[in-house]
C-alpha cells in the first residue's frame, strides 16, 4: 500500500530496527516517516566537515589514473606509457592549491592518451552571481560616438513587439536616466536587470523618446541569434536552389534536435526535391542511428486517391529523396559518427572540411569533490573497415573551406557548394 507521497527525489531508504520509522534522504535533506500513520518529519542536523584538500586531490588524481586503466576503450591505452605519466605529473600535486589548476593537471595527464572525450573540468559554484541583461538588439560596432547605435532588432526578442517604437539606426543615449558616453562600458548599466523593466532614452531622427523594455538573459538572446542564423540559411538555400531544396540544421545529437528535424523536414520541406542536412557547430550526443534511419527511406508504396497518383506514399515518416550533408572542423563526437556512417552507408555526399575522428562513447565521472569532473572514453565505434573511428579523420567528398571574412558578410561557401552538388541529383 502507499504509505505517503513525497515531492523531490527520495533515496537511501532505511527501516528502523523496531520498524516504527522509515529514514531517508530526500533532495539532500534527512526525513523520517512514521510507519503507522505516514507522518513525515524533517530531521534537523548540524555538522562540520574538515577537508584535507591536498589529500583529496591526490586521491582524485590516482582514482582518475586507475579508472582509465579499468575502463578506457583500448586495453593497451593506445600505447601510452601510463605509469610513467602518472609519476611524472604527480610531482606537480604538492604545488597545487586550487581546482582551477588541478583540472589543468588532470587534463594534461589524460591528454597523453591522445583521445577525445576526456580531460578534467572544474565547475565552480557562484551563488547570487551577477547577470548581465540583453536587450535583443544588434549594434553598429564601428560607431564611436556617444550612445549606442542600433543596427537590428532581433526577431522574437524583447524589442520585437507592437508596443516597441525602437527602429534600426536609432541611438540609445541613456539607460535608466544615465547618459552613455563614448568611453563608457555601458554593459554595466544592464547588470542584474533580467526580467525587470528598464527605461531607454532613444534619439530617432533628431527627436527623443523613452521606451520601456525588459531585458532577457544572454543565453536566451544567444538562442534567438541561433534562430536568426537558421532563417538566414533557409532563405539562402531557397534562393540558390530556386525553391527546389530544403534545409535543416542539426543543432545537437539529442531528442529535441531530432524532433526539430522531423518537424522541419516532414513539414515545410516535405515537397522539396532534395534536402541539405547541416551538421556544423554540433557538439555531439547520440543520434546517428535515428538520423541514418530517417534519411535512408526508400519508397515502397504510392497513394492514389480517386485514381489520381500523388507524389506521396510510404514511408511517410522517413525522407526518401536525395540529401547531402554539410560538416566542418567543429563537428565533434556523434557529429563525427553521423557523417561517418552517412558516407559509409552511401546515403549521399559530404561537403565541407575534414572532421577529426572522435567516435567514442564517454562516461563523465563526477568526483568526491563535485566541482571536479573527468571523462573516460569507454566504448569505441568501429565501421565496416574494422577499425576504431577514434583519431580516424573523416574526409569530405567535396572539400570546401568557410573563410571567416566571407561568413561574416553573409556568404556561406560550404552551403553554396552543397546546394550546387545536390541540384545535379534532383534535376
Amino acid at each position: 500500500k502507499i504509505l505517503t507521497k513525497l515531492s523531490g527525489s527520495a533515496s537511501k531508504i532505511i527501516l528502523s530496527d523496531d520498524e516504527k520509522y522509515i529514514f531517508l534522504s530526500n533532495s539532500g535533506k534527512l526525513s523520517k516517516i512514521e510507519t503507522a500513520t505516514g507522518k513525515i518529519e524533517a530531521i534537523p542536523i548540524q555538522a562540520e566537515m574538515e577537508i584535507d584538500h591536498q589529500a583529496e586531490r591526490k586521491y582524485i588524481y590516482n582514482h582518475a589514473w586507475n579508472q582509465v586503466v579499468k575502463k578506457f576503450y583500448d586495453p593497451k591505452l593506445l600505447g601510452a606509457k601510463w605509469e610513467m605519466y602518472r609519476d611524472s605529473y604527480a610531482t606537480f600535486l604538492p604545488y597545487i592549491n586550487n581546482n582551477y589548476d588541478f583540472q589543468v593537471l588532470l587534463s594534461e595527464l589524460l591528454g597523453e592518451l591522445n583521445a577525445s572525450h576526456t580531460g578534467g573540468r572544474y565547475y565552480p559554484t557562484h551563488q547570487h552571481a551577477d547577470q548581465t541583461g540583453a536587450l535583443g538588439l544588434l549594434y553598429d560596432e564601428t560607431y564611436t560616438g556617444n550612445g549606442i547605435l542600433i543596427k537590428e532588432i532581433i526577431q522574437e526578442g524583447p524589442a520585437d513587439n507592437a508596443a516597441n517604437e525602437i527602429q534600426p539606426n536609432d541611438l540609445i543615449v541613456k539607460i535608466n536616466g544615465q547618459a552613455i558616453l563614448a568611453k563608457d562600458n555601458w554593459n554595466q548599466l544592464l547588470n542584474n536587470t533580467v526580467g525587470k523593466n528598464i527605461l531607454l532614452t532613444i534619439q530617432h531622427q533628431g527627436k527623443t523618446f523613452e521606451q520601456t523594455i525588459k531585458p532577457i538573459t544572454l543565453a536566451e538572446q544567444n538562442n534567438l541569434m541561433y534562430k536568426r542564423w537558421i532563417h538566414t540559411m533557409e532563405k539562402l538555400t531557397d534562393s540558390l536552389s530556386g525553391g527546389q531544396l530544403g534545409y535543416v540544421h542539426i543543432r545537437g545529437m539529442n531528442d529535441n534536435s531530432f524532433r526539430e528535424v522531423i518537424d522541419n523536414v516532414l513539414g515545410r520541406n516535405i515537397g522539396k526535391k532534395g534536402l541539405v542536412v547541416d551538421t556544423r557547430f554540433n557538439g555531439g550526443g547520440w543520434l546517428h542511428n535515428d538520423l541514418n534511419t530517417f534519411l535512408s527511406g526508400k519508397q515502397y508504396l504510392q497513394f492514389a486517391p480517386q485514381s489520381n497518383l500523388t507524389k506521396g506514399g510510404e514511408p511517410i515518416d522517413r525522407w526518401t529523396k536525395p540529401s547531402i550533408v554539410v560538416m566542418s572542423e567543429g563537428n565533434y563526437s556523434d557529429a563525427f559518427i553521423f557523417p561517418y556512417i552517412y558516407k559509409q552507408n552511401k546515403l549521399g555526399k559530404l561537403v565541407g572540411m575534414p572532421v577529426p575522428g572522435t567516435g567514442t562513447a564517454v562516461w563523465w565521472e563526477r568526483q568526491i569533490d563535485p566541482t571536479i569532473v573527468f571523462g573516460i572514453p569507454m566504448v569505441a565505434t568501429i565501421g565496416i573497415d574494422g577499425k576504431p573511428t577514434e583519431n580516424l579523420q573523416l574526409e569530405p567528398d567535396i572539400k570546401m573551406p568557410l573563410p571567416y571574412d566571407k561568413f561574416l558578410n553573409g556568404e556561406d561557401t560550404q552551403l553554396e557548394a552543397a546546394i550546387k552538388e545536390l541540384l545535379k541529383e534532383v534535376k
